[in-house]
């Protein structure tokens, strides 16, 4: 080979456009161009290697004769390392007979399957690194590769690898200013810091948004410019020797701008280390205000009331559970769903808030910070201190004053009926909570006439673990069918007949013997055991009226339903199935619900009771004139009949009140067209004003007590007893 010719080909390949802007692949396809024309070869590939797939990219792969196909791929690293290894530190390879050569054991396979007898490998390095692979095949027997081909080859080698490290260089500076633009545009702040000098060397345009400091006022300049280290001192100190020890910082701060505005900011540090081995930190930090705000709203709605602002009962029940000293004081507005139903929630509302503002107001006063609301209608008070009794006594009686005084709602006058319980918590069991002790206050302070206020005691506590006593043994009774029907007749004042009865539960408690309904019925209400007893009371009364009637005996009977069970949602199927099976004649059954009760849900009162009437069941409203329903609501629901509260009914002969409310009922009844039963009727005046006035009926020990069935038969077999 000529040298002028391979100098010639040097300096074409050197002053080529395509090697002066880096262009690997074009460079490539001009020197392997070059040398098929000085070397007789079959094949020239120019592969690059990809240090972070380990595989070899053939950029140009130039066929010179025909055996050859430009398409076959050679060996990747990962399958031949040795011969990787081995070009790294020998820089080239020759082989006249590369399937017997030692060195290019791995590459054998493939050299015989595309009929390669002779190689030169030539390495393409930068700074030491293996890059690529220049590599001439051969396959025909020729005479060796020589010197001057081998450094031909070489010079073609280092022309690639300075063509590709201009290629690198220009995605360096690409990168880089990619990068720049990049930080410049985030929104999240980026800051570079010399650990040495502690000087700021870079920081980007999202700091200035952020703090409204000017990047010229800290550029360059040590970092206890930065209003982190002017705020916070020896958090931002604390940061600083964190991050020269090479521990990641991070941290949240609260800082205010100098226009008196405040930002909460995120922030991290982490040290790196540069190639000549300098120390920086690079500092993200972003602006996480309004996630602060949104927490502190999430905080605010998990611990406080939405309505009046004070804690609620998550947040009381957290703090009383840590309290093992002070008085709990407990507050209950008797009748606010009386008031919510009359005069609607948003009055409602209006009430609760007001009652709020004046608990507020009491515990601002007596310097208390834990105040809830802790349900609808009920409030809590911790007296943290180990305040005298004889003190939280007066600041009770005191906060019951306050909430007794008439509030303004629209142009009414209304007084609330604050009840209240005080509990010390340091005598509590600590088997029962404080709230259940004060609930327990609670239910004794409402039954009060006059000031409402109860003091937790262990009378009251005893009371309690005999209700719950009481509780454990319904859930028996249930089960084992320890209850039985009593009935009370009702008799027809006009035809002076007993046309109907009251079916009425007894207890046969193992231990206290017969037990009326008020010894367990609220506690089964509280419980959720009065469903099934409802359920079990209505069957029996069914089964037993089926009897009666089987006997030609023409009785109405009437069965008391609770509101539990009367709203379930299954009562209408049940009383279906039961005049279904026991084949009631129509308007036979007559259920019972007070009229407080029937008002909890009107409108789902109302379809069930028009249900019910289609099915020849009637409906009796109890305990009437002791509720809040009105006119509007009578004429609505398909009464069969009322029944005048007793209460009213004992006070006939003293009370001329009563008298007036019983005549006004019955004639409210009497233009309604429902029939009228009063019950508890006990003297012989009673009857004759009942009578008089145009009653329909009465009950009560004027006549009978309730009897067993057995007894009750026998009752309608006197002679007195008209049918």
């Amino acid at each position: 080979m000529k040298k002028h010719k391979s100098q010639q080909l040097l300096e074409y390949i050197v002053n080529s456009d395509a090697k002066q802007r880096g262009d690997f692949r074009a460079t490539a396809q001009i020197a392997s161009e070059l040398l098929s024309k000085l070397f007789s070869v079959s094949r020239i590939v120019v592969s690059a290697l990809s240090a972070e797939t380990d595989t070899l990219e053939q950029v140009v792969s130039l066929s010179v004769d025909s055996s050859s196909s430009g398409a076959i791929s050679r060996p990747n690293p990962s399958s031949c390392p040795l011969f990787i290894r081995q070009l790294k530190d020998e820089l080239y390879i020759t082989a006249q007979n590369c399937c017997d050569d030692s060195r290019l054991l791995e590459l054998k396979p493939y050299y015989q399957e595309h009929g390669v007898l002779s190689v030169l490998e030539v390495a393409i390095r930068i700074n030491g690194q293996l890059e690529g692979i220049l590599s001439l095949e051969r396959s025909e027997v020729q005479a060796p590769w020589n010197d001057s081909e081998v450094q031909l080859c070489s010079q073609v080698a280092a022309q690639l690898a300075l063509t590709l490290a201009t290629h690198y260089g220009y995605d360096k500076d690409e990168r880089l200013t990619l990068f720049l633009s990049a930080a410049e545009q985030s929104d999240h702040i980026m800051m570079v810091v010399n650990l040495a000098s502690d000087c700021i060397e870079y920081v980007n345009r999202a700091h200035f948004n952020l703090t409204q400091v000017p990047k010229a006022r800290i550029l360059g300049r040590r970092v206890q410019v930065l209003d982190l280290f002017k705020q916070h001192p020896l958090l931002a100190e604390a940061v600083l020797v964190k991050a020269r020890a090479g521990e990641a910082v991070s941290e949240e701060v609260n800082l205010v701008r100098h226009d008196g505005s405040s930002y909460w900011m995120r922030f991290s540090v982490k040290r790196f280390i540069s190639s000549r081995g300098n120390h920086f930190a690079l500092v993200n930090a972003k602006n996480c205000t309004e996630e602060h705000h949104h927490q502190s709203e999430l905080v605010r709605l998990a611990w406080r009331c939405g309505l009046t602002g004070l804690y609620n009962r998550t947040h009381f029940s957290r703090v009383l559970e840590r309290a093992t000293s002070g008085h709990l004081v407990l507050v209950d507005l008797r009748g606010f769903k009386r008031f919510n139903d009359t005069y609607g929630h948003a009055n409602g509302d209006v009430m609760l808030v007001e009652v709020a503002r004046r608990i507020r107001h009491f515990a601002e006063v007596n310097q208390l910070s834990e105040v809830a609301r802790i349900g609808s209608d009920e409030f809590g008070i911790l007296f943290e201190n180990e305040e005298d009794e004889s003190i939280i006594e007066l600041a009770t009686e005191r906060l019951y004053r306050q909430l007794e005084a008439p509030i303004t709602i629209g142009i009414e006058q209304i007084e609330p009926k604050p009840a209240i319980a005080r509990v010390d918590l340091a005598s509590i069991e600590k088997q029962f909570s404080a709230l259940t002790c004060a609930d327990i206050g609670l239910q004794y302070a409402k039954s009060k006439q006059g000031q409402a206020i109860q003091v937790f005691n262990s009378a009251l506590l005893n009371a309690f673990k005999e209700d719950a006593q009481i509780e454990r043994d319904l859930a028996v009774a249930v089960k084992g069918r320890q209850f039985e029907l009593y009935y009370q007749p009702l008799k027809d004042l006009k035809k002076q007949s007993y046309i109907g009865a009251e079916a009425l539960i007894r207890w046969h408690h193992p231990k206290k013997g017969v037990l009326y309904p008020g010894a367990f019925i609220d506690i089964a209400e509280q419980t959720g055991l009065i469903t099934d007893i409802g359920s079990w009371v209505l069957e029996a009364a069914c089964k037993q009226l089926n009897l009666w009637q089987r006997h030609q005996i023409d009785i109405s009977m009437h069965v008391n339903v609770s509101a539990r069970q009367f709203f379930s949602g299954t009562l209408f199927e049940q009383v279906w199935e039961l005049v279904t099976r026991y084949r009631l004649k129509p308007h036979s059954l007559i259920l019972e619900i007070t009229e407080t009760e029937l008002m909890e849900d009107i409108r789902s009162a109302t379809n069930l009771c028009h249900e019910l009437s289609e099915l020849g069941v009637g409906l009796a409203i109890d305990d009437f004139g002791t509720g809040y329903s009105s006119m509007r609501y009578l004429k609505q629901f398909p009464i069969s009949k009322l029944k005048i509260d007793r209460s009213f009914i004992s006070d006939l002969s003293v009370s001329h009140e009563s008298r007036e409310i019983v005549s006004a009922i019955i004639a409210m009844a009497s233009a309604l067209n429902i029939s009228l039963t009063a019950e508890g009727v006990e003297t012989r005046e009673q009857e004759q004003f009942l009578a008089q006035h145009q009653c329909h009926q009465a009950q009560g020990f004027l006549y009978s007590p309730a009897l067993r069935v057995s007894e009750f038969g026998q009752f309608l077999q006197k002679p007195t007893s008209i049918h």
